[in-house]
């Protein structure tokens, strides 16, 4: 008898391994987009499938250079999805950088998107978080290894980072341009880029397990000001349902595509600059022959024209008016949106620019505040040489992205949404610590749980902290809200009490986060558009 049930098990166990192995095969099979099958590969437990390098939309070469993305062709057969795409063009990091990374191949082929999913059926609808990097919109890419998905995955969501254009390539105007344009417009590539690489999610997610209807995307810095770009854009519409932005907002006064505005030349002056300094502004066909040009040539000419600044445009199409009033009058696309910055932002990206003595400082500021100067010294005070680095960081911090972050769930509150905010205060145990502190980007680490990742050797609290973010993130993407048992409870903002929830050494909510410093920023952005050649080019 005991013979008996042995053998019994054992064929149940066969029956089930076989099980198992056909799921797996099944698993594996090419799945079907709209374009064509393709294959991936696992990652090293075998719990989450990796696909690396789907085309969403068609190589811009060419005569589609300063074109919307177009769909991408379809192909015969398999295509193999192990390998990521080049980058797009850009320039380096300097070296000193902390954001410095190895070169990696460059191409204007580069409209590719990678995934990652645990789900082992088509019809498992899970939640679909959507990636996009940051790097100023001159550079960066969804390769970067910190944006690995694996770990994010593994908590039940679907997870797409993706390329889009860059500096010159993505958000170039030309009055040539606007012209044969069917919508007038010109400049903002980049940001059709991401709508494009939302619309391939809605036709094709299904197919990794995902599910459309339940869409968050989420971005750092440039990634996080294209997160609330994508919010206000109605070419967005429906395409997702939440929204988280990590340091970067986008409710400063914009360029206008062919008028002078905010006291700032219109964005097709750039275009022109840039056509005279490749040196074929007197062509007979002049985009004709800045598309003629090569990629190289175009980032060396843009980096030495001072007439260059990467940044979108009110077109009337992509952006029918400034998105601080699209914000406003409550047109944006419905999301509910988490939304937050760092404790030392300013350390990363303006430390070299910290002015060399109290009196340059009071100096710079006085160009920049104007009236304004007795309430800036109210919220950043120098009273010695000692002051000078806290309160010119300090105020860099607070005018890129604290105010931005507090501006953006106040206006989502404003018009009946709901907004949670956060602050990042930990400081990575990296050797310089001391200079860097909670620094720009900081965070994203934890929010991947990517400790692995990093160059330094972590501690339990980082490790803590990495599973509080990243769980906090897949739940709100689960559900619209981030709150777990993990966290203590992070209540939705409101413009009494403004709470916030902090990630620093431990987990802690809190209220009114450099309120009077938000405060003097609401003053100034007010007192910008009131006379907009003032503090305009700071």
């Amino acid at each position: 008898m005991a013979t008996s049930i042995t053998a019994g098990r054992l064929l149940a166990a066969i029956l089930v391994i076989g099980s198992l192995c056909r799921t797996a095969e099944a698993a594996d099979a090419p799945l079907t987009l709209d374009t064509g099958k393709v294959s991936g590969a696992r990652d090293a437990d075998g719990r989450v499938r990796i696909y690396k390098g789907i085309p969403y939309a068609a190589p811009p070469v060419g005569k589609l250079r300063w074109q919307p993305p177009q769909r991408p062709a379809p192909w015969e057969g398999v295509r193999e999805c192990t390998q990521f795409s080049p980058v797009c063009p850009q320039q380096p990091y300097p070296a000193s950088s902390v954001y410095a990374q190895p070169p990696q191949p460059q191409s204007e082929d580069c409209l590719y998107l990678n995934v990652w999913t645990s789900a082992e059926k088509a019809d498992a609808r899970l939640p679909v978080m959507v990636w996009i990097h940051g790097g100023a919109l001159t550079r960066g890419s969804g390769s970067l290894g910190v944006y690995d998905g694996t770990n994010l995955a593994r908590r039940g969501v679907v997870l797409v980072t993706i390329n889009y254009r860059l500096g010159p390539f993505g958000y170039l105007a030309h009055p040539a341009l606007s012209k044969e344009s069917q919508h007038h417009s010109s400049g903002n590539y980049g940001v059709l880029d991401q709508i494009a690489a939302l619309a391939w999610v809605q036709r094709n997610i299904g197919a990794f397990g995902g599910d459309p209807s339940r869409v968050t995307i989420f971005g750092e810095s440039a990634g996080s000001w294209s997160v609330c770009a994508l919010v206000a854009t109605p070419l967005a519409k429906g395409l997702f349902r939440g929204a988280i932005g990590q340091s970067g907002g986008c409710f400063e006064p914009m360029q206008f595509l062919s008028q002078e505005r905010n006291g700032q030349a219109a964005a097709e002056k750039g275009g022109e600059s840039l056509a005279r300094a490749l040196g074929v502004d007197a062509a007979d066909d002049v985009l004709a022959s800045m598309r003629g040009t090569s990629a190289e040539e175009v980032l060396a000419a843009a980096s030495k024209d001072p007439g260059q600044r990467t940044r979108a445009n009110v077109d009337g199409w992509v952006f029918p008016e400034e998105i601080l009033n699209i914000y406003s009058a409550g047109k944006q696309n419905p999301a509910t949106v988490m939304v937050g910055s760092n404790a030392d932002e300013g350390t990363s990206l303006a430390g070299a620019g910290v002015p060399a003595s109290r009196d340059a400082l009071l100096a710079a500021a006085k160009r920049k505040y104007g009236a304004l100067m007795d309430d800036f010294l109210k919220v950043y005070p120098v009273e010695s040489e000692a002051d000078v680095r806290s309160a010119f960081l300090n105020s860099f911090r607070d005018e890129r992205f604290t105010w931005e972050m507090r501006t953006w769930a106040r206006l989502t509150r404003a018009h009946g949404g709901k907004a949670y905010q956060y602050f990042f205060s930990r400081v990575p145990p990296r050797p310089d610590a001391n200079i860097y502190g909670a620094y720009h980007a900081a965070e994203i680490p934890y929010v991947f749980d990517n400790l692995s990742k990093l160059p330094w050797k972590t501690e339990a609290a980082d490790a803590a902290l990495a599973d509080a973010m990243a769980g906090a993130w897949t739940q709100f993407a689960k559900t619209g809200d981030p709150n777990g048992d993990k966290l203590p409870t992070w209540t939705t903002y409101d413009v009494q009490s403004k709470p916030y929830l902090e990630f620093g050494d431990s987990v802690r909510a809190g209220f009114n986060l450099l309120d009077a410093q938000c405060d003097f920023y609401d003053k100034y952005y007010a007192s910008r558009r009131a006379a907009p050649q003032l503090g305009a080019a700071n």
